[in-house]
């Protein structure tokens, strides 16, 4: 048996894969394909629309907020957000709490200011800065809520009297918050709510249109909501499986039951890692993540053997970020319990026989 604890593009639930399978052969019965159908027909509509009005109801967005399924990943949002949002000469505040926020400050200096309010990169991001400086006149702040890389999490997110824009990319579903709170939240898909190729964006309708520079209508939010998410040909292959991993977290209990089941996962492999003193985690305690969980073995010898063991027992994806180095499990929504209970076993053995 195989345990995936890649962290993206990572494990989806079984019923997914089995339900997208099928309608890669017969899209609900119709005779063609979904890869075959036109992204304007009523029944590929119907596909957007369902899974646009499914995030408004586990986020539990109130009618100021518009959803949005885009192309090109994250990364991509680095750049549009800026793009919308902040004009030549003004300034956006942003926290440099890991290897995509950094990218993103990098991104918003091209288009205005990008004022650095807090950062953790004096500890190797091994901590999140909770107390971001926020200028009264900044446009936004940007926050990454979970560092995939470093394997730290906003557990509690600041207070700021301005726009407050998230990559949550890697904690989406995942726990309950008031999404309200807001401006906009973008997500790559793949790692807890479906294949790699769409990007989530939900942002208040108000929040675009403020600045003066021509924007490519490819790259304007204001075009994609109008247009209801069709301004151009979507992934439709990936808006479907995100629909039905959207599905799948309504029928199993909606984001509180991710949530329970998140902190059940965590809990079990993060005792196990302070049990062993083989492990270290050089994470602060009270900002560790609940879906990367990244860790370091201390005789740093051991870790080709012990990479070879997860290999052996069917441990996937389990090799640390090429910048960071040493271990990282991921362990979004559709991981299952039983794979990380059998990690901490491999974790203890190896503990045992080294």
């Amino acid at each position: 048996m195989l345990h995936n604890f890649n962290s993206g593009p990572s494990i989806l639930p079984k019923e997914v894969l089995q339900q997208a399978s099928e309608a890669i052969r017969d899209f609900n019965g119709i005779g063609l394909s979904l890869l075959e159908i036109g992204h304007r027909t009523p029944w590929f509509v119907e596909v957007m629309q369902e899974a646009r009005d499914r995030v408004k109801k586990l986020l539990q967005l109130n009618d100021e907020y518009e959803v949005l399924f885009l192309h090109g990943g994250a990364t991509t949002q680095f750049m549009q957000v800026p793009m919308n949002l902040l004009g030549e000469g003004e300034t956006a505040a942003y926290c440099d709490d890991g290897t995509w926020g950094s990218k993103a400050i990098g991104e918003a200096s091209l288009f205005g200011n990008a004022w650095v309010a807090a950062s953790s990169k004096d500890r190797a991001y091994t901590y999140i800065n909770k107390h971001p400086e926020v200028p009264a006149h900044c446009k936004y702040l940007h926050i990454t809520s979970n560092n995939t890389v470093e394997g730290t999490q906003w557990h509690q997110f600041p207070d700021t009297t301005v726009p407050l824009v998230a990559d949550m990319s890697s904690d989406i579903f995942s726990r309950v918050l008031d999404f309200n709170r807001f401006s906009l939240i973008y997500a790559g898909a793949q790692k807890n709510m479906g294949a790699a190729g769409v990007t989530l964006v939900v942002l208040k309708r108000g929040l675009p249109g403020h600045i003066s520079r021509p924007i490519p209508p490819i790259m304007d939010y204001r075009r994609h909501m109008e247009a209801n998410s069709l301004l151009n040909t979507p992934p439709v292959f990936a808006v479907y499986v995100a629909l039905l991993t959207l599905r799948w977290i309504d029928k199993e209990g909606g984001i509180a039951e991710m949530e329970r089941r998140s902190i059940e996962k965590a809990n079990l492999l993060y005792s196990t890692l302070d049990s062993l003193p083989i492990f270290e985690s050089r994470i602060a305690k009270e900002d560790r993540s609940r879906m990367n969980a990244v860790f370091f073995l201390k005789d740093s010898a051991l870790e080709t053997a012990f990479l070879e063991k997860c290999k052996q027992e069917g441990m996937v994806g389990v090799k640390g970020y090429r910048t960071v180095g040493g271990i990282r499990a991921s362990m979004y929504n559709a991981l299952p319990l039983a794979s990380v209970q059998a990690f901490c076993e491999l974790m203890k053995e190896f503990a045992r026989t080294h």
